[in-house]
């Protein structure tokens, strides 16, 4: 909508629809009030025609009619119709009824009109058409100096009377402009808070003082695997919660009790038939322009902390057992030590047993440095250390690992053989990753093999290379193979236990292969030896 002389481009419909009805309706009434003139009941204040007063008032009905059955189309179309209804006002002033009729305020309707739809030029021309009719009917009537002073008081009341409606309308005009532009604002606040919300992470919900839902977010869809609609949904009916005792809680209830922001962390609920951790925040919503203290809505933040929860307290069974591990060798070699210190100090004490202890305190030494070492490589495989793909020369990786295992292998009497394929090619992998795997396989094999022989084998099958160590050794049973890969675990077979172990290294296997995209096959049988083979695809 413009001002300042320019056209208005926007008018209220409502307003519209009142001057549409008062174009109408004044033709009309002032029909009926002709008819009291001609009749005689209304003194005239000149002679009427009778063909001139059907003319005009026959006309105007039409125009009147017309107006409030067809909309303009427009602006051509309104500024001919306004002038329509002004030459037939002026002309029934004139030639029927005179300035001083008492129906002449309604030119305020013109007034009103001529603002609504041409701003302040049209205001300007109505006014002008106003004060010429006024003027040409007191020259018509100039020998009456009553008529004269009656036709200034109408003028100077119906200007009033105009001024009035129309800074009225502009006001209101104003106050819709105003109203219409915080629509929009409000409107765009609206869209940019749910286009915030939709792309949170975190499930967010907002309800009513009854914790009845309002608004929500694509998140909280996603959390609770629905897709239906939650709008106008009691809160418990859509979310149900226990809390760390698995007891129902009432989410209504704990907002209603929640004097400000609550948080907390030992819930959980069921979703999908799957029981889920959940994290929630909530708030109560008060207005900043209301006195009440209590809460007019409230917002719920959930998110899904099973993972989290989940890593937390394997990090904690994590710590705990390796510091169970770690005290063993530890308190062992600390003992050792203690007693050759003290052995040292006695020159009875023959060199063998000063020899033996020494050993016994480097076996737990040794111990310990490989479950650091293998602490080590699992936390650079969870963390991603190494994760970088590089073309590996499979051939060279394969005779460097021959070449550092073989004297081990010749220390205890086995035969460690390789097996590559003439032609192996190159694969796409971490290098760390892929070497320490083959290290785990095949320093086990030498571990767990007393007698017989190891075999390396890299044989390419399609577009894949498969990668396998097979020993003689004591072999794994059904029963263990199906714990084999899990953290700390060892098999209570005595051969076992004897060699000492960890129970790490197969756990991280599993967690190298993870990152590698393959899969560890096992085929065993006790007292029969063990294969453990993967599989890369060539570059």
């Amino acid at each position: 909508m413009k001002r300042g002389g320019q056209m208005i481009v926007n008018v209220n419909q409502r307003t519209a629809s009142i001057i549409h009805v008062a174009g109408f309706l004044i033709p009309v009434i002032l029909t009926l009030y002709g008819f009291l003139i001609l009749l005689k009941i209304v003194q005239p204040s000149q002679q009427v025609d009778p063909w001139t007063f059907g003319i005009i008032t026959g006309g105007w009905i039409v125009l009147g009619t017309y107006q409030l059955l067809v909309a303009s189309r427009s602006k051509t179309e309104s500024a001919l119709r306004l002038a329509g209804y002004h030459l037939f006002t002026i002309a029934y002033i004139l030639l029927i009824a005179g300035f001083s009729m008492p129906f002449i305020c309604i030119w305020a309707v013109l007034f009103l009109a001529s603002y609504e739809f041409f701003s302040n030029d049209g205001l300007r021309l109505s006014i002008v058409a106003l004060v010429v009719t006024a003027v040409a009917d007191t020259i018509i009537n100039l020998g009456d100096d009553r008529y004269v002073i009656t036709n200034i008081i109408s003028l100077v009341a119906t200007l009033v009377v105009g001024m009035i409606a129309t800074q009225v309308s502009q006001a209101q005009q104003v106050d819709r402009q105003e109203l219409s532009q915080a629509r929009t604002d409000g409107l765009r606040e609206r869209d940019r808070a749910v286009t915030l919300m939709n792309n949170l992470t975190d499930a967010v919900l907002a309800t009513d003082k009854n914790g009845i839902i309002l608004v929500y977010n694509a998140a909280c869809l996603n959390l609770l695997d629905t897709n239906a609609e939650l709008t106008n949904q009691p809160i418990d009916a859509v979310v149900s919660v226990q809390d760390s005792d698995g007891k129902p809680l009432k989410l209504s209830k704990s907002l209603r009790d929640a004097k400000s922001v609550v948080s907390r962390d030992d819930l959980s609920a069921v979703i999908s038939d799957e029981t889920i951790r959940l994290s929630t925040v909530f708030s109560p919503i008060r207005s900043t322009n209301s006195n009440s203290k209590s809460a007019e809505g409230y917002i719920v933040i959930l998110r899904d902390i099973t993972k989290q929860k989940s890593l937390e307290e394997e990090r904690d069974e994590f710590i705990s057992v390796v510091s169970h591990e770690l005290r063993t060798p530890i308190t062992i070699a600390e003992g050792t030590l203690s007693n050759v210190q003290l052995m040292m100090s006695r020159r009875d004490i023959p060199h063998t047993t000063l020899a033996n202890n020494v050993t016994v305190a480097h076996e737990q030494v040794v111990f310990l440095a490989k479950m650091v070492n293998d602490l080590s490589t699992l936390s650079r495989a969870e963390r991603g250390v190494a994760d970088t793909p590089e073309e590996i020369d499979v051939s060279q990786m394969v005779h460097d690992l021959y070449s550092e295992y073989a004297p081990q292998a010749e220390a205890k009497g086995l035969q460690f053989n390789l097996a590559l394929d003439p032609q192996p090619g190159t694969v796409f992998a971490s290098p760390l990753y892929l070497k320490e795997l083959l290290q785990n396989f095949v320093t086990n094999a030498i571990k767990y093999t007393k007698k017989g022989d190891i075999l390396l084998r890299v044989t390419k099958q399609d577009d894949t290379l498969e990668f396998s160590v097979k020993d003689s050794g004591i072999g794994i049973s059904k029963s263990d193979q199906e714990r084999i890969f899990d953290k700390f675990w060892r098999s209570e077979d005595y051969r076992t236990r004897e060699t000492g172990g960890t129970g790490l290294g197969l756990y991280v296997a599993r967690k190298l292969s993870r990152k590698l995209n393959t899969e560890i096959h096992l085929s065993s049988r006790l007292n029969h030896g063990s294969t453990f083979r993967f599989s890369l695809p060539l570059k």
